[in-house]
Formats: structure tokens, sequence, C-alpha cells
């Protein structure tokens, strides 16, 4: 299966979609096989000893262009961690006909059939795919040693001991370059400890009741939900408890009926499967998404340095305690981070109990006044920035206590931790910062967080950096 589903800009309304699974190694293969079409063309055309003409340049900009978008809409480029070989190769060699059909074409139409018909072109023309297999199948190859050995791998569970749960985890375990790891099948009509398949020593580890408790605390990267359609009841049930955790869950077969986030379609030994709740970016956009991190908090740190030294003298001279308050919140993945900022208030709370800071509150020193007034007791972040706990535009994080109040006040509001916490976010520019001193108020920085990780992009994060820096520090609301 290979679709994509699309959705309007920011503040419209959005509902299920589907989107291409893409890794960094997808962008490497892209990068490869332009390479691969110029650079052997080039390497025949000196060993025959002939000029490097018009024509032989037309052939490789208009091949590399032609296999490049003939690639996309064959599926070369979407996922293959659950492709075969043979399909890939298939593939390859496929869209590279049709490519040098489209050349015929071009060389019937411009004349050019004497300068395409030559031994440099048929050589060019049978090394290309045989090139472009080779590396593909390498680096198989190089990855299968990685995953052998635990590197790049994916603990999952599976939700169905009957098919098609069943064909997924036979495919799954004679496939061990996927790098899947599974714990176990988890289903209510099986018997606990029976093994659905005879050939191997997988068990049914638990019921459904067992899967949701094992999936809040973290036990797996992936969830698989492979129940008939028959159970659309348990599955809608799963789908709903799911976005408790931050787990990506994924269902086999293809179901569109629910409102699903950064969803991605793919295929394992030809079984559909899509992802429900995923993180927004792929091996790339983390890459870009790091680099932007890095650099943009560097810049800052260096323009920051001075005010900060004075900010923490004011706040070590002004009253008690460190100068640094360290609260330990929820980051990524719903793992728990210590996030620093300026000390702002006469106590500490970073218990089961975290008490808002409210209109007036008695607590707050009056340095600390302006520096929550101003969000400059924010600035020590941009350490956590570098540290990689946190990112510069992402979900607020919230504390600990605070966390575990509205996970079960508000659905999915643990998929906000799909991605890194953020010093600002789109719902802080929109005016949704400071106290939420009621459950609407909540609810409403839940809902831009998420639309936020739904719609995310660099240049979205880009927009709501320039919104901060010229509205988002001053605010009404925060206390």
């Amino acid at each position: 299966m290979s679709c994509e589903y699309t959705t309007g800009g920011i503040g419209e309304p959005h509902g299920g979609f589907i989107k291409k699974h893409h890794s960094l190694l997808t962008s490497i293969h892209q990068l490869a096989d332009v390479l691969i079409v110029w650079g052997i063309l080039a390497a025949i055309v000196n060993t025959a000893s002939v000029n490097w003409d018009v024509c032989y340049q037309i052939a490789a900009f208009f091949s590399s262009l032609c296999y490049h978008v003939l690639g996309h809409k064959g599926g070369l480029y979407s996922s293959w961690r659950g492709q075969s070989l043979w399909q890939e190769v298939k593939a390859i060699y496929k869209t590279w006909l049709l490519t040098l059909g489209g050349l015929l074409i071009v060389s019937f139409l411009f004349n050019l059939n004497e300068e395409f018909g030559g031994a440099v072109m048929v050589a060019w023309a049978i090394a290309v795919p045989a090139s472009v297999s080779l590396y593909r199948i390498s680096i198989r190859m190089i990855l299968r040693e990685f995953r052998r050995v635990g590197i790049n791998t994916r603990r999952i569970a599976i939700v169905g001991a009957k098919e098609p749960g069943v064909s997924l985890a036979r495919h799954i375990l004679g496939s061990d370059w996927m790098g899947m790891d599974i714990a176990g099948f988890y289903d209510d009509r099986v018997k606990v400890g029976s093994k659905p398949l005879q050939s191997a020593d997988l068990d049914v580890i638990g019921d459904i009741k067992a899967l949701l408790h094992d999936a809040r605390k973290a036990e797996f990267d992936d969830i698989y939900i492979a129940l008939p359609m028959k159970e659309e009841a348990t599955i809608r049930m799963l789908v709903e408890e799911l976005a408790d955790s931050s787990c990506s869950v994924h269902i086999v077969p293809d179901i569109f009926t629910f409102k699903m986030l950064n969803a991605r379609s793919r295929e394992i030994g030809g079984l559909p499967v899509v992802s429900v709740y995923d993180t927004p970016y792929d091996s790339f956009d983390e890459l870009v998404k790091r680099i932007e991190d890095v650099v943009l908090s560097s810049i800052i740190l260096c323009v920051i340095a001075v005010p900060m030294l004075f900010i923490a003298a004011a706040v070590k001279f002004t009253s008690k305690g460190p100068v640094i308050f360290k609260q330990r919140r929820y980051g990524i993945n719903g793992e728990e981070i210590e996030v620093w900022k300026f000390r702002s208030m006469t106590t500490c709370d970073n218990g089961d109990v975290v008490v808002q800071a409210t209109k007036n509150d008695a607590r707050i020193t009056k340095v600390g006044a302006f520096l929550r007034k101003t969000s400059l007791d924010e600035l020590p972040q941009f350490i956590n920035v570098l540290q990689g706990s946190m990112s510069i535009v992402g979900p607020r994080p919230h504390a600990v206590a605070h966390n575990e109040l509205y996970r079960d006040k508000i659905s999915g509001y643990m998929q906000r931790h799909l991605v890194k916490p953020g010093i600002t976010g789109w719902a802080q520019v929109n005016g949704w910062r400071g106290e939420t001193d009621t459950l609407e108020k909540m609810e409403k920085r839940v809902e831009f967080d998420i639309e936020y990780i739904r719609n995310w992009s660099l240049f979205l994060d880009l927009k709501i950096v320039v919104l901060t820096a010229t509205k988002g520090f001053l605010s009404q609301s925060a206390y």
C-alpha cells in the first residue's frame, strides 16, 4: 500500500491522514542513485576516450531526474525495512527501464538517435541498475550485521495471537535484517503462555489489560495491533487507551477510521501497516531538527551569556536558595529529564505535588516576578537544548506531577511526548502560556501542541522562533 493524505495549514481543521514513512537512509539512497547515474556514465566516457559531449550531459541530467521522479512514484524510496531484497531489486530495474524508455523518446524528439546508440550508452544502460542493486545489497548486509548485534533494533509487541498477527510475527522472525525484536503476543482470546507459532519460542505473554500496563511503562518501541475487523470495538479501545503512552502504535490491516497523528503507511511481508501515533520526524528530519537546535542555541547562548551572569547574581543576592532550579519533567518518549530555570520562588516544588504559580503568589520573589513575566527565567534551558534533552521549539515540558494529573483527564495528552519538549512552542505564541487554572486551558494548550506535532516543518519552527522573539517574551498570564 502506498498512499498519502494531506491537510491544510496551521489553524485549519484536521482529520486522519497518512504520510509515507521516510528515513535518513532514504535520502542517502536518493543521493547515491544520482551519483551512480552520473558517475558511471562519466567513467565509461573517460575509459572510451571520447569527449563529454552535450548528448552525454543531456543523458545524465535527464536520466537522473527521471529516475528520481519515477522512483518516488514506484515506491523505490519508500520505507524498505519490511520489504524483501527481491522486491527492491525489481523496483530498481523497473524504474531504470522506464527511465531508458523516456530517454529514447527524448532522443527521437531531438534527433539524437545516432549519439545515443553507441557502445558507451549500451554499457551505461547495463551498468547502472547492476551498480544500484549492488549498492543496495551492500547496505542491507551492513545493516543486517548491525541489527544482529542489537544496533538499530526496535522492541515490539503484537496484539493478536491469531491471523494476521501470526503472519506478521512469522515474517519478522524470518527477516532478522528488519531489526525488530518481538517481545510476545497480547490477546484476550488466547490463553496466556500458549505458543501461536509452534516453530518459534514466542508466547502469549498477557491480555489486553497487561498490554496497556506494559505500554504505559514504555516497555516497547512499537505496538502492532493485528486484530480482525470484527474486533473493531477492541481496536477502537486500544487506539484510545494507547494515546496515554509514548509508544509508536501501528495497525494491521489498513484502518482509516481513527483520528491519527503523523500516521505513516508501510508494508511488512505484503501486509499493510499504518502507524496511528508516531513522531513527525523521519531520520533526516530528526537530523535537521538537531542541527537547528545546536546552531541556534549556540548562537543565542553567546549573545545571552553576559545577561545570564547578571541575572544569576541578582537571584543569588536577593533571596536564599540556589541560582538554578532543576525540576523533574517528562521529555521525549515519556522519559524524565531535569529542566533548568533561574530560581524565581522561595520554594522549589519538585515532588508528587506541584502547585502552579498564581497571580500575586507569595512564593515568588521580586526578581522572580520580573524573570517570569519576561520569560528570562527560562534562559538556562538553552543548556538543556545543547545537552539534547530539549529542543528550542516544541511542547512546553510540564512538571511530572502535572503530567500524572492531566494524562487521565485529557485524551491524547501523552502524545505531546512524541517529540522533545521545547523552550517555546506553538501554544505559547498563540497565547496559551502561563497558569492553567482550568481544565479547558490545559486542553487548549494540548490542542495547539498536537497541532504543532501534526504540522511540523523547519519553516514552522523558524516562524515560532521569530514570533517568540517579537511577542512571546512578555505575557500577561505568566505569574
